[in-house]
């Protein structure tokens, strides 16, 4: 199996990989931001404003189908063969990327990105385990790691802006390559491995199901109460999918030789207890940075959204460096208790926010839920899985924290997303006599997008019941966050007592036949 390198934290090749490895992450994570901040200037180019939505469905659609399939193979072959992978695809798609004539071109081309992002997260973090044989200086660097992501965000739509004015959209995809080539040939050289001594089977068919069942459920929640109503034959037929392909998959990896996802790992209290932890956390942090960002425009009638979104996400890069440094002095259940709690405080302080609520009091709610909720567990949770489990399932355990937070991501945007339609129509349907408006007009006036564009040539008391309208909604809404962290709470008991140790290491046997080891 793989085993812990000897190498230390100042040790010159090691830093290089560590280099790599930042780049790797930094590239990925940044890529969502960046796009979102140069939408405007690629529909103007290409049209296609009915489509944009898929731009960003359709990478995460790929990324997160593939996380679990990639932490495997790399378990099977290797980290440094299927991270080299993993980028070159993503480097692949960016450069498409940049020559999309239209927008099925570019949805299509964001899909190969998305493919190559399903490697790189969980296998950066998967490296930085086994390269050293401390695991305090590995917990200390996923801190970091995870921290990248904050930074991403925070300096994502910066980047994309002044990209994409000064040099054309185009250049937000290509400014990947540089990076990822750094990447790619640095750890090219600098990280070595040892080969297997035998040649894994391939779990072809789990394979295949596995990636049919994840793209039918995320399809099925990211549609769901927006594009179609839950009880259509669209939905349903995908979560009828979802359901009965899952089962299918269940049965194959009993019998498998080399499942793709080795079901005795949620026999593990630890893996169990993070995946539910995780899952609620993304719907608590997806559900905020959906809704926030109209929040603040719409309801508070701010410029923009950057004055919530980025003291958010920079705390959260704060709280995960953070807890990476701390996580040694408290149980991993402590952690994800301290991180439900304060995460349902804050939901619940934003489903009664005042519609008129200070820049001084949000930005001190957003700080303190992106250092006490959201943060912790971008590292801790990872640290926890790969101290719990077998050295050779650290690559799809990892993988299976990013497939979960991603599942919750879309599940808790989706849910809040029909509740605050639901609630809001309901609202301007009840009011609309009241205030005077044309009910041929209900539906544009529904819609937020409106409100912020058009708010200004409104009358002041048809915009204050709009307003007040939705910001009512989005209150109501929030009450979903809160019942992910009550939920998150019961991962409190299922991941037991474990708390940050350095495991005993055991001398391996001479003929160890394997996966591949690092040296």
């Amino acid at each position: 199996m793989w085993k812990r390198g000897k190498k230390k934290v100042g040790n010159k090749k090691t830093g290089f990989i560590i280099l790599a490895m930042a780049l790797g992450l930094l590239m990925s994570a940044l890529d969502n931001t960046i796009t979102a901040a140069a939408i405007s200037h690629i529909i103007g180019d290409i049209n296609g404003f009915d489509k944009i939505s898929w731009v960003f469905t359709a990478y995460m659609l790929a990324s997160t189908s593939t996380m679990l399939v990639f932490g495997k193979l790399s378990d099977m072959f290797g980290r440094k063969l299927f991270y080299l992978i993993g980028i070159s695809i993503f480097l692949i798609g960016s450069a498409l990327c940049g020559t999309a004539q239209d927008m099925t071109q570019l949805i299509v081309y964001r899909a190969i990105q998305g493919i190559g992002s399903g490697a790189i997260f969980p296998i950066s973090f998967t490296i930085i385990y086994t390269l050293f044989s401390d695991p305090k200086e590995g917990a200390k660097l996923s801190g970091v790691f995870a921290g990248i992501f904050g930074l991403s965000s925070v300096a994502g739509p910066q980047i994309g802006t002044l990209l994409a004015e000064s040099w054309g959209w185009r250049w937000c995809f290509y400014v990947n390559l540089p990076l990822g080539l750094l990447s790619f040939f640095v750890l090219l050289f600098a990280l070595k491995e040892t080969r297997s001594t035998r040649r894994p089977k391939i779990d072809y068919l789990g394979t295949l199901l596995l990636i049919i069942s994840t793209v039918s459920l995320m399809l099925a929640l990211e549609f769901g109460g927006k594009d179609y109503s839950w009880a259509s034959w669209q939905i349903v037929s995908l979560l009828a999918v979802a359901v009965v392909v899952g089962f299918l998959f269940i049965m194959v990896e009993r019998r498998a030789q080399e499942p793709m996802l080795p079901l005795p790992l949620f026999k593990n209290r630890m893996v169990l207890g993070m995946m539910l932890a995780c899952l609620c956390q993304g719907a608590i942090m997806f559900s905020a940075i959906a809704y926030l960002p109209i929040f603040s425009t719409a309801v508070l009638g701010r410029v923009n959204s950057n004055v919530l979104l980025t003291p958010m996400m920079f705390s959260l890069m704060v709280g995960a460096v953070l807890f990476g440094f701390l996580q040694r002095f408290f149980s991993f259940r402590a952690v994800i208790a301290s991180s439900m709690i304060t995460g349902i405080v804050i939901s619940y302080l934003l489903s009664v926010v005042s519609h008129d609520a200070s820049n001084l009091y949000m930005i001190t709610l957003m700080v303190i839920l992106g250092v006490g909720a959201i943060g912790p567990l971008m590292s801790v949770a990872q640290n926890a899985v790969a101290l719990s489990v077998d050295q050779k399932y650290i690559g799809v355990s990892s993988s299976i924290i990013g497939f979960w937070r991603n599942i919750g991501g879309v599940l808790g945007a989706s849910i809040m997303a029909t509740v605050v339609n639901t609630r809001y129509n309901s609202l301007i349907q009840v009011g609309a006599a009241e205030h005077n408006m044309p009910l041929n007009q209900l539906s544009s006036l529904a819609n937020p997008e409106h409100l912020i564009r058009a708010g200004a040539v409104l009358p002041k008391e048809t915009m204050n019941f709009l307003r007040d309208s939705l910001g009512t909604a989005i209150n109501h809404g929030f009450i979903i966050s809160i019942v992910f962290g009550i939920v998150g709470l019961a991962a409190t008991f299922i991941a037991g007592p474990l708390r940050f140790t350095v495991p005993v290491q055991r001398p391996e046997p001479q003929n160890d036949k394997a996966t591949p080891q690092s040296v």
